[in-house]
């Protein structure tokens, strides 16, 4: 049993770390695409002459789209290669950007959004069906924390950078920066990444409506669904607004966001792998609950900010971002343990569709919660959106209670099987000793 733990945890190939790196880079435009809308919102909101209701329906036009697709592509999510559906996927995503980029209406963007999210809102499900794929459980964490540093990098490269480009080009420009380095990176998965088709050989179902509905159907996954649900609520309703924020109510000025962006994430990045490691080591919802704790803390006290110097906002923003990242990993980590082999391609499919259209719902509703009189008065009703989201990261703690749970129960039952497969063995080979004789 030792020496399996050694095996599991010992350090990875130079393909898997090619393909670690690869999973990173694909989130990293993916995530950025997104997040890139937060700080741009001000100036959107400026310039295209749009409301916060409406800007609130331009995040939550990516976020329902990409909840349609995951839906309709989870039955087919397991019957291809997942290298060529996540080069399907991510050229569409391409095209969905180049057309943000070149959008010069609040229509046309919200086509532009929905278009994207019908591409981009699979990605990640595809991404993470193949780290499943590809490594073990013991070594999940660790991946996990690497791959989410595309989250942290998004911001201390990627906003810094697009809010540079805006400032400069408008913000058409940092569109048009995200579109040309995803060409980059799909010509690199074409090349370099190997065929992820060992769940090919596992199917039953021949129908895809068939496996979706066979999936939908498992308690088990169902746990995680409802999970995966709530989880994703309290990130989509602080995001949309959080430039608007800091500028309109805590006094940042537009050239200071990047730098806000720039340290909180080269914090995520000291975090994130560190996150991963623990969560390789400990309960993992033992680190969930430490995480949720922190989170809820300083969100309550970061909604309640008026004119704040800058550096006790950089050192909210650290902290509760240590908290959200605390949450992200384990809770990751722990879904990706739920779905068996043959199913994992529909389950994070079907995940990821939930939590882009819970996602919608929640930056709809905090369209509604926030409200701001004009274009550069403070924005109201903020503190409430922290109750809001700090309530939902409570239930959060039992659903994901529940999750760990029956992963623990899995692994158990698993190495059950194991000894006993091994004692039948053992049974049996004197038998076939005399025979051969």
């Amino acid at each position: 049993m030792e020496q399996q733990e050694q095996h599991e945890l010992q350090g990875f190939t130079s393909y898997q770390k090619l393909l670690i790196a690869l999973l990173a880079l694909l989130q990293f435009t993916v995530i950025l695409d997104f997040m890139v809308l937060s700080p741009l919102g001000d100036i959107l909101m400026k310039t295209m002459g749009i409301t916060t209701r409406q800007f609130g329906m331009v995040v939550s036009a990516y976020a329902f789209s990409a909840g349609i697709s995951g839906i309709l592509a989870a039955g087919f999510a397991d019957k291809f290669d997942r290298k060529k559906l996540l080069l399907f996927f991510y050229t569409g995503f391409i095209a969905g950007t180049f057309w943000c980029a070149m959008a010069d209406s609040y229509a046309m963007l919200l086509a532009a959004r929905i278009v994207t999210g019908l591409f981009g809102g699979v990605i990640g499900s595809i991404s993470m069906a193949i780290m499943t794929d590809t490594f073990a459980i013991n070594q999940r964490g660790r991946v996990m924390g690497f791959v989410q540093m595309a989250f942290a990098a998004s911001q201390v490269l990627g906003i810094p950078i697009g809010i540079f480009i805006a400032n400069a080009w408008g913000w058409h420009a940092a569109f048009l920066m995200i579109a040309g380095l995803a060409v980059i990176i799909a010509a690199i998965v074409m090349l370099r990444m190997k065929p992820v088709d060992k769940h090919l050989a596992l199917q039953n179902d021949k129908s895809p409506f068939l496996h979706l509905l066979h999936t939908l159907a498992n308690k088990h996954y169902q746990v995680g669904f409802v999970a995966t649900t709530f989880l994703s609520v309290g990130g989509f309703m602080m995001m949309p607004f959080g430039s608007a924020f800091l500028v309109n109510n805590i006094g940042i000025s537009q050239h200071q966001l990047p730098l806000i962006f720039m340290i909180t994430g080269i914090s995520s990045i000291i975090v994130m792998p560190l996150v991963g490691r623990i969560s390789d080591k400990v309960d993992k919802f033992k680190l969930f609950t430490a995480g949720t704790i922190i989170a809820i803390l300083m969100v309550t006290v970061y909604t309640h900010l008026s004119i704040t110097p800058l550096w006790q906002v950089v050192i909210v923003n650290i902290i509760m971002f240590m908290g959200i990242m605390s949450r992200m990993v384990p809770a990751q980590t722990l879904s990706t343990a739920v779905p068996e082999m043959k199913d994992r391609g529909a389950y994070m499919s079907l995940n990821a569709s939930l939590q882009q259209i819970a996602g919608g719902i929640a930056a709809m509703c905090a369209g509604f919660i926030v409200t701001q009189e004009s274009k550069t008065s403070p924005l109201q009703h903020y503190p409430e959106l922290g109750y809001v989201v700090s309530t939902v990261s409570f239930i959060c703690l039992f659903l994901v209670y529940r999750i760990s749970e029956l992963v623990k129960k899995k692994n158990a039952d698993r190495e059950l099987q194991n000894i006993n497969d091994m004692l039948a063995a053992k049974q049996e080979t004197p038998a076939i000793i005399g025979e051969t004789a």
